[in-house]
This record gives structure tokens, sequence and C-alpha cells, in this order.
């Protein structure tokens, strides 16, 4: 694998973390992360659907009209979304009901719409599969993670196994504490980010040092409009 192969796997599960990093996709991740089962169902199901759907845009991308090229992009998924719905049902049915609802919603998952916007639709099909299994195993790990935590402090056990013997606390497995687990989770990886860049020399951009207009913006990535076509300021 030649390096920059290796980075486009790399930067979605660090760099550009779609959990921890760029905070999206955090309905599903709020949800479904009462336990390390359900955190990797979904991060399996959202992966095969990020690898799939990056591979058929990227291969439709000179075909698509730029006017309908998000319906086509939300249609590709859907289908994708669509099988893997299938197979839970045929192979894991009792995932596929802890689930529920948010399986079918991985078609308006912020993840994939993003990645087929931002970055399928520009590049190669090796890269986008690429981009797509980084993504996928950015999300999914996150999801385990915050699903071991929950789990193991709001219920005592780590899937379905007791593993503590003090009293769980159940805030930790509803939605506040998911809000307060998530939130010490992102401080500390932006953290860890920010020491590595420190060690490495590479440190924090100062304010005053940051480009103007959309070259100081994180989501210029995901944008296609000028400075001057810009409304945020």
């Amino acid at each position: 694998m030649s390096q920059n192969n290796f980075r486009i796997i790399t930067n979605g599960i660090l760099a550009d973390n779609p959990t921890f990093v760029q905070c999206i996709g955090l309905c599903p991740t709020l949800a479904v992360t009462t336990s390390v089962a359900n955190g990797l169902g979904m991060g399996i199901a959202a992966t095969f659907v990020l690898i799939a759907s990056n591979m058929v845009i990227s291969l439709l991308r000179k075909m698509v009209p730029d006017e309908v090229r998000i319906p086509i992009f939300i249609v590709v998924i859907a289908g994708f979304v669509t099988v893997i719905e299938f197979l839970m049902k045929g192979f894991a049915p009792e995932l596929n009901k802890s689930l529920g609802i948010f399986i079918p919603l991985i078609v308006v998952n912020c993840i994939i719409l993003a990645r087929a916007e931002a970055f399928a639709s520009k590049n190669g099909v090796i890269a986008s599969a690429l981009d797509g299994i980084g993504m996928g195993l950015g999300f999914t790990i996150a999801l385990m993670f915050l699903g071991s935590i929950r789990e193991i402090l709001g219920a005592g056990t780590w899937l379905g196994n007791p593993v503590v013997s003090f009293e769980p606390a159940m805030l930790i497995v509803l939605a506040p504490g998911g809000f307060i687990v998530l939130g010490c989770c992102m401080g500390a990886f932006r953290a860890i980010q920010a020491r590595a860049a420190k060690m490495r020399g590479l440190g924090a951009t100062p304010a005053e040092a940051r480009p103007a207009g959309c070259g100081s913006c994180i989501m210029a990535k995901f944008c296609n409009k000028t400075d001057e076509e810009c409304e945020v300021k």
C-alpha cells in the first residue's frame, strides 16, 4: 500500500475522525452507544454502506449532472442501506431489532452523504473505497469506545458480561449521560491531537496567522462556494 493510500485510511481514524473531530453523525452515535454490541453493529453497517456507495458514486461522478447529484447520491446510498438491512434481518435479527430505526436512517447519515459529496464525487474508485474504509473504521472505533464506557459505567457489563463490582450509574446509559461521555471523549481526543502536534513541532496556528475567508473555515472541504459567495464571514 502506498503512503498516500495509507494516509487516506488513517485520516478517517485520526485526523478527520467523523465523531471526535468533524462532529457529524452524532444522532445515531448517541442513540446506539448504550452497549458495545450496538455500536459495533451500527459501525459495520455504516462502513459497508460507506465503502459501497463511495465506489459507485466515484464510478458515476463524470456522468451525473451537478444539478441532480445529491438526489442521485441518496438513491445510491438508499440501495445499499436496503441491502444491509435485509442482511441484518436475515442473519442478525436481534441486533437489527435493537438498532431499530437507525439502520434505515443511515440513508441520511451526515457521514455517508458528506463523504460522497466531498470525496467520492471528486476522486477515483480505489481512493474512494479507501476513504470509506478509513471513515468507517473511525466511526466504528468511536462507537465501540463510547459504547464500552457507557456499558461498563452504566450497566456494569461489557458485551453483556459482568465486569465491575460497583453499583452502575444508570445516568450514563441515558441521553444526558451520552452527551456527557461524548463531550469528555471529544475533549480528550482533541487534547491528545494537540499534544501530538506539539511533540512533532507543529503546534497550533495562531489566530492572526490563519488565512482569511474560506481558508479559515473548517467546512471549506465540503463547500464549493468562493469567498464572495459565502454568507459566513
